[in-house]
Formats: C-alpha cells, sequence, structure tokens
C-alpha cells in the first residue's frame, strides 16, 4: 500500500490535466441529486414543524357529508383542550342580482367562533376575523380570496350571494393559517361564519359537504394512542384522522414522489456523467501504458499497479463529490425563493446532512462503477501487449472477479435506490428502463460504427471526399462514435421522452377531451328539484346529452370481514371517500363483464363494481365489502363487475349499490350536461335563476387547474433532464478534447497527401453532424417508445408522434456535436503538418 500511494503520489504532482470531465461529470450528477433531496428534505422539515398550523390543530376528525353526533363531539370534548368546527363545500358566488355569468364557482369554509386554534388569518383591509365575519347592515359577512374579488369585481361593502344565502363582503383573505392542507380545489376560497349557514339547503342532509373537528390538546399526548382510542370507541370507518405530523399529506406525497422521480433523472445524468468518467480513465490509462509497462517490467506487481493508479482515481473522485455535495448544497439556499413561489408552503432553511448523504452514496456507487472497468482492463495487461498496443489504447474485457463486483456494485445502487425512494416500483422499472436504453444507445453507437465503415467505400462516398473520409472515421478503430452517442444519447432520450407526453397530453386535451368530456358538472341538486332540472335542459336544442344519477358518499372499510388496505394494499380507492350511486337497472352504456344485475326483488345490498380497479384489488363476485356512508355502515355482496371509463371525464361510478341497500338515506343528485357553446351561457342562467342552491362546475375550468400542474410537473422533470443534458455536453466537449491529438494527425496527414483546408474542415464537420443525427435519431426512437409506454400503460391514451418535440431533439444532438467538434478541429488546423509528424515520429 506505502508502495502504491508513492507513486500515486507522483502521479498526482502531475495535476489535473485530462481529468477537468471526470470531476464536472460527477460534481454536476452529485449536485442535482443533493439539490433535489434538500429540496425534499426542506419541504419535509418545514411541514413538520409546522404541522400544527397547517392542519388547524393538533388532530382533526373528518366526516362526510354529515356533522358529528352528539356521542362523537363529546367524545372529542372531553380530550380537547379546544375545540373548532368547520364545514367546508363548493358552491356558486355571485353579486347580488348577478345574471350566471357573472357567478363563479368558490370553496366556501364555513367556521366557528374558536378558528383558527393555531396561527392567523390576515385580511385586507385589516380586522378581526370574527369582526368581518358578523357583518353589518344585518347581512352576515364573508371574507373572499383576491382573485375571486378581481374577478367578479367585488369591494368590501356589496352585497353577494352564496347559493341562495345573502351576504356582504368584509375584506380580502390575504392569508389562511391552514390553507396549504386543504389540497386541491376547483375554487377559490371564501370564508364565512357556520352559524350563518345553519338551516340552509347549502348544508341539508345529502349536500356535498365536509365537516372537520380541530382538537387542540393538551401537551405531551400520545397521538397514536389517542388515534387507536378514537378508532376502537367511535365507529370504524365514520371519519377519516389527521394529526400534526403530516397536517398537508397531499402536499408532502406530491413533494416525495416528485423528489423520487427527479432523483431517478439524477441518476440518468450520473450515468451519463459515469461514461465521461469512464471515458477520462480510459483516456489517462492510454496516456499512462509506457509507464505502466515500465513499472510491470522493472517488478511492479500488477495489484500494486492497480492500487496506484485507483488511489489516483479515488482522490480525484472524493473531489468531485465534494464540489458535487457543495454545489448541491448551495442551490436550494439559492433557488429558496422559486420553490416557495411554486409551493406555498413552509420550508426549514438549512444544510441537510440526509440529502447529501444519499448524493455522496450514489456518487462513489456510480464512479465506482464505471472507473473499475478501464481499470481493471489495464490490471490484466502484460508488458509485451501494453507496447503493442500503445497506438490503440487499451481493449478486452476486465476479468471476472471484477464483472462480478461491477455487478454488486449496480445491485447495491439500485437497492439504495429502492430503500431511499419513496416508491420501490417507480426505481425498479426506471431502472430497468435506462439499462435497456443505455444498452440500444450502445448497439446503435457500434452499429453506426459498422454502417459508416462500409458506406465509405460505395461509389457515392468515393466521390465527395470529405464525406468518405467522415464515414471512414467514424468506422475506424478508436473512434468516439460509442461515447458520442452514449453521452448526448441519455440526456435527448429523457427530454424526448418528457416532450413527447407533454405533447400528447396537451393535444388530447385541447383535440380529443372537449368532444368527449361535458360541458358542465351540476351537483347539490335536491331530488324535489331533479325532475324540473331534467325538463329545462332535455327541452334545449343546443343540449346534445344529459346525465343524471343520485350522489352519495362513502369509504370503504372492509372487504370480507378484513380491514380493506390489508386486503387489497394502499390503492386509491381507499385513499379517502368515494362516489356511490344506485340504480334499478343498468343504463344503456353498461356494459357487465362478470355477474349478473340485481332484480327489483332483492332486498339484500348488492354491489356492482368497476371491473379494472376490482382485478387491481383483487376482488372477486361473491365478495362482501363495507361502506360506511353517513356514519352508518352497510354491508353488501358483490354481484358484479362492469366497465367505467373515466377518460371522457364523464359520469363514473366505482360503485354502484341496488336500491334497497340505500334506502331512506338522504342524498342529492349530480348531472352532467353536453351542450353547445353558444347554448351553455342561457341554460346555466336559467338554472341558476330557478335553482340557486345548485353548484354548476365548468369543466374546462378544472381542466386547465390540471393543466397547470401538468405544467409544472413537466418543467420541474426538464430542468431535471437538462442536468442530464448538460453532463452529455462536458462528456462530449471531454471526448473532443481527448481525439484533439488525433486530429492534428488526420490534419497533418490529409493536407500532406493534398487536401485542402476547406475539405479537411468539411469532413470534420461532417463526422460531427452524422454522430449528432444519430444520437438524436436514437433518443428520438428511445424517448417515443418510453412515452408510449407511460401513456399506454400508465395513462390510458392514444399515443402520437409530435413532430414539433421531436424535431429540436434532433437539431440539438446535431448542433451540440458540431460545436464542439468544430471547436477542437479548428484548433487542430492551426498547427503545421511537419510539426505534428516528426512528433510523431520521435
Amino acid at each position: 500500500m506505502r508502495l502504491a500511494w508513492a507513486i500515486a503520489r507522483r502521479e498526482l504532482r502531475a495535476g489535473l490535466s485530462g481529468f477537468w470531465v471526470l470531476i464536472l461529470s460527477l460534481a454536476l450528477g452529485v449536485a442535482a441529486i443533493a439539490a433535489v433531496t434538500s429540496v425534499r428534505d426542506m419541504i419535509s422539515g418545514g411541514l413538520a414543524r409546522e404541522g400544527a398550523t397547517m392542519l388547524g390543530g393538533d388532530a382533526e376528525l373528518q366526516f362526510t357529508y354529515r356533522f358529528a353526533s352528539e356521542e362523537e363531539r363529546g367524545w372529542m370534548q372531553d380530550r380537547a383542550e379546544t375545540l373548532s368546527e368547520i364545514a367546508d363545500f363548493r358552491s356558486m358566488l355571485a353579486p347580488d342580482g348577478a345574471a350566471a355569468e357573472g357567478r363563479a364557482l368558490t370553496q366556501v369554509k364555513a367556521v366557528d367562533g374558536a378558528y383558527p386554534l393555531t396561527g392567523q388569518v390576515e385580511l385586507t383591509p385589516a380586522m378581526p376575523l370574527a369582526t368581518a365575519l358578523a357583518g353589518q347592515d344585518g347581512l352576515p359577512g364573508v371574507v373572499l380570496a383576491p382573485i375571486l374579488m378581481e374577478r367578479l369585481g367585488l369591494t368590501p361593502g356589496d352585497a353577494v350571494r352564496i347559493g341562495d344565502v345573502p351576504f356582504v363582503v368584509m375584506a380580502a383573505l390575504t392569508h389562511e393559517p391552514d390553507g396549504a392542507g386543504a389540497g386541491f380545489t376547483l375554487g377559490p376560497r371564501s370564508l364565512v361564519a357556520l352559524d350563518a349557514l345553519k338551516d340552509t339547503t347549502l348544508l341539508a342532509p345529502g349536500t356535498l359537504f365536509e365537516s372537520a373537528y380541530r382538537l387542540k390538546l393538551p401537551p405531551g399526548s400520545d397521538l397514536d394512542q389517542l388515534k387507536n382510542t378514537a378508532q376502537s370507541e367511535l365507529a370504524a370507518g365514520a371519519f377519516r384522522w389527521r394529526d400534526a405530523r403530516n397536517g398537508a399529506p397531499g402536499v408532502s406525497r406530491f413533494v416525495d414522489q416528485l423528489s423520487s422521480f427527479l432523483v431517478l433523472v439524477g441518476l440518468a445524468g450520473l450515468a451519463v456523467g459515469g461514461v465521461g468518467v469512464s471515458s477520462a480513465v480510459r483516456s489517462y490509462l492510454d496516456r499512462k501504458i509506457a509507464v505502466i509497462a515500465t513499472l510491470k517490467t522493472l517488478g511492479a506487481e500488477r495489484r500494486v499497479i492497480f492500487i496506484s493508479y485507483l488511489m489516483q482515481i479515488g482522490v480525484l473522485t472524493a473531489l468531485a463529490i465534494l464540489a458535487g455535495l457543495v454545489l448541491g448544497g448551495l442551490l436550494p439556499l439559492l433557488a429558496l425563493p422559486l420553490v416557495q413561489q411554486l409551493l406555498p408552503v413552509p420550508v426549514e432553511m438549512g444544510v441537510h446532512l440526509a440529502p447529501l448523504f444519499e448524493a455522496a452514496l450514489y456518487g462513489v456507487l456510480a464512479s465506482a462503477i464505471f472507473v473499475l472497468w478501464p481499470l481493471a482492463r489495464s490490471e490484466r495487461i502484460r508488458p509485451a501487449a501494453l507496447y503493442r498496443e500503445a497506438l490503440i489504447g487499451l481493449t478486452g474485457l476486465p476479468r471476472w472477479p471484477y464483472l462480478l463486483t461491477i455487478s454488486g456494485l449496480i445491485a447495491l445502487l439500485i437497492l439504495a435506490a429502492v430503500i431511499l425512494s419513496d416508491s420501490a416500483r417507480l426505481v425498479l422499472w426506471s431502472f430497468l428502463g435506462l439499462a435497456i436504453t443505455f444498452g440500444v444507445l450502445v448497439l446503435a453507437g457500434r452499429g453506426l460504427g459498422r454502417v459508416s465503415k462500409a458506406l465509405s467505400h460505395s461509389r457515392f462516398a468515393r466521390r465527395a471526399l470529405p464525406l468518405r473520409l467522415a464515414l471512414g472515421s467514424v468506422g475506424g478503430p478508436g473512434g468516439e462514435v460509442t461515447s458520442v452517442v452514449l453521452s448526448l444519447g441519455l440526456g435527448l432520450t429523457v427530454l424526448s421522452a418528457i416532450g413527447q407526453i407533454d405533447s400528447n397530453m396537451r393535444s388530447a386535451i385541447a383535440r380529443d377531451l372537449p368532444e368527449r368530456a361535458p360541458s358542465y358538472y351540476v351537483v347539490d341538486i335536491q331530488p324535489d328539484q331533479i325532475d324540473g332540472l331534467s325538463d329545462r335542459v332535455t327541452s334545449d336544442p343546443g343540449v346534445s346529452r344529459f346525465e343524471k344519477a343520485p350522489m352519495l358518499r362513502g369509504v370503504i372499510t372492509r372487504i370480507n370481514g378484513q380491514d380493506a388496505k390489508e386486503v387489497a394494499g394502499a390503492h386509491w380507492v381507499l385513499r379517502g371517500d368515494r362516489g356511490i350511486t344506485y340504480a334499478e337497472t343498468p343504463s344503456s352504456n353498461t356494459k357487465i363483464t362478470a355477474g349478473t344485475w340485481w332484480s327489483l326483488e332483492d332486498k339484500a345490498p348488492q354491489i356492482s363494481f368497476a371491473a379494472k380497479e376490482a382485478e387491481e384489488m383483487g376482488l372477486k363476485l361473491g365478495d362482501t365489502m363495507t361502506v360506511n356512508v353517513l356514519g352508518r355502515d352497510i354491508t353488501g355482496t358483490i354481484t358484479s363487475f362492469r366497465e367505467v371509463d373515466f377518460s371522457g371525464a364523464g359520469m363514473g361510478f366505482i360503485l354502484t349499490m341496488n336500491p334497497a341497500a340505500l334506502a331512506g338515506a338522504p342524498h342529492t343528485w349530480i348531472a352532467t350536461i353536453y351542450a353547445d357553446e353558444a347554448a351553455e351561457a342561457p341554460l346555466i342562467r336559467d338554472l341558476a335563476r330557478a335553482y340557486p342552491n345548485i353548484t354548476t362546475i365548468r369543466v374546462r375550468d378544472a381542466i386547465e387547474q390540471v393543466v397547470t400542474i401538468l405544467q409544472s410537473i413537466a418543467s420541474a422533470t426538464t430542468l431535471g433532464a437538462l442536468v442530464t443534458l448538460v453532463a452529455g455536453a462536458v462528456v462530449l466537449i471531454g471526448a473532443a478534447v481527448a481525439g484533439e491529438e488525433r486530429r492534428r494527425y488526420e490534419a497533418a496527414v490529409l493536407k500532406t497527401l493534398g487536401a485542402s483546408r476547406g475539405k479537411v474542415l468539411l469532413s470534420f464537420a461532417l463526422r460531427a453532424v452524422i454522430l449528432g443525427a444519430a444520437a438524436g435519431l436514437v433518443a428520438l426512437v428511445s424517448g417515443a417508445t418510453i412515452a408510449w409506454a407511460v401513456l399506454h400503460f400508465v395513462m390510458e391514451a392514444d399515443f402520437m408522434l409530435s413532430l414539433g418535440s421531436a424535431l429540436p431533439i434532433i437539431l440539438g444532438g446535431i448542433t451540440l456535436t458540431s460545436l464542439s467538434s468544430l471547436w477542437m478541429s479548428w484548433r487542430a488546423m492551426g498547427v503545421r503538418p511537419a510539426q505534428v509528424l516528426r512528433a510523431a515520429e520521435s
């Protein structure tokens, strides 16, 4: 070890020449992962610290479409120092006397006098919340989100109606302490007093609202014990529990999943950087062949030589990883204002050690994988062979112990990603896709070399000397084709896949969805209103289709007598409550895939379940399912499965029951209206006048919100992919630098043989175009394949190749290779032939 370190130390004195590609490639990949994981931990720390404020209390019990019973309320009051009751629902808000065009959808929060238990509500003009909600001139007060006031042209003192209940605008709601924990909403926030809505149709039995009870607990309360006590002493499944440890579960889950995906994109960048690391090590060892041969001739053991160069590269790798950690730790602090603007959640400032350790672990494993391959090849070659191969570099495969070690390191890298990621399935599929893409790019590079070599002998190439020279160089030994295709291909593949998915989703939303989706959803229709509303809608010549169904919400709590989540896992159907309907007979477009529909004589509760979701959850005909509806457990038998299509944004229920199962349960109706755009405004205006309590949701507005979210995700992923592309560009420039000596030699020989300066430069340019076009085309095909798989298997959408997204990928590959190659080629052209040839001869 001492001898190996002595050799390594002397070699390191020569400086970092030739290793800047290794350092930059590793530093970029590590920095990207460190930055993403640091932002994740900053947000998670902020959510944990401000959990009580974001939740609105230490713990919360949430009920669906009902208020807590006296028994449930008493249980909470016995355990809480302070109890706050709120109700949350959607409704229409309009200036008093406004037409339908002057109405807007709003998310209403009705609160009691104890709200908020933690944090402060901020209003403009400044005033206590109690004063604002008390109102004036005999009308209760409402405070509105600024965007809602701007949209409707409202100012304090204006009279408005929420549904059919009058209010007076008192102030703008500039800060809602528990707003981030509310999750996705379709409309801006309105805040009113709960007492103002008592005995109104907005909170009538069966209407769509949720009640929540926030508890301020004594210091030192055991949240786990309290949760278990609630689940055992209160009706199981009748409520949903949240506490301050995860005040905004939707935000937390979104951040975890997005950061997991971005870490995988960062690992792809690290793989690209690994190509640069491997190329840099190989190039360095090629220059040290004579030194290694001399050391072996003088009696140095191969393990001494191996350890010596491993030490050298290990020191440089440590420097690169350290630089990446410093950069990755600083970037989130610099980008904090942007993060808080995109995700308005509390952030815990500071440098977090766990993300830096995670990034360092990935960096060490990735560098070891890519360093061992070229290093091990030099270790096994004999001195005489090294001298003979001095001109063409190191070749051959490493010995089997090294191949086994490399395989073990890859497995360890995957295991680390699985353990540290939020989704093991996403990690495994991503690594499989990365491995396939890596293999495809390697094969494409080698295939391009063989095709170019064959084409260089064709008649067409013989007539064009620059083209023939370019093809011969691409297909010749020791070329850079595989390195270029790999380094550019991975980054361009990620960008291509993101671009194709984004383009197809936008196209589907702009082209297909408006034709299939309804114009409006109508909710909160009372049973005595449904017939009159149906008559008005169906008699309108501008309406092409109208669907209606009774609507309840329920939570699936048990399957075959066991806890539902233990049977079906964390399936999305079991997260929260689901829409439920009942029907005597199947509708005309219902397709039953298994089982039979019930008859009117059947009085026992029966269930028809969505076929695809049933298969995912492992359900079969004859299984029993318990659903908690309005605090009452209903256990029914699954007697049929049916197809449910959600792709058109139309009405679809996971769970349908027979009428006898839900007899007597208070409920409202839901309807969808498919209408010509010209008929929408007068129709909605008439419905608003006749039924002021109903809520109409414009589907296009909801889609626009979803598109905005998708754009944010696509932008974040594109930034991650750009890091991969930058790493590829670094590797590309490094390959060009490493090949500068070869270009000088080629230029000198060609000039000596009579080739003009222009033809030599043109041959170098054509070589770059061929390599860039090949990398772009392979990336386009690979990215399109990945996009098709995601759209087909995950999103169940059609795929169509987007040329607008494809062409920049190919042009980007050509541009990057051309710029890097021509820069080095221009430098090579400036050297005199005699000088180069004499140096080679000596």
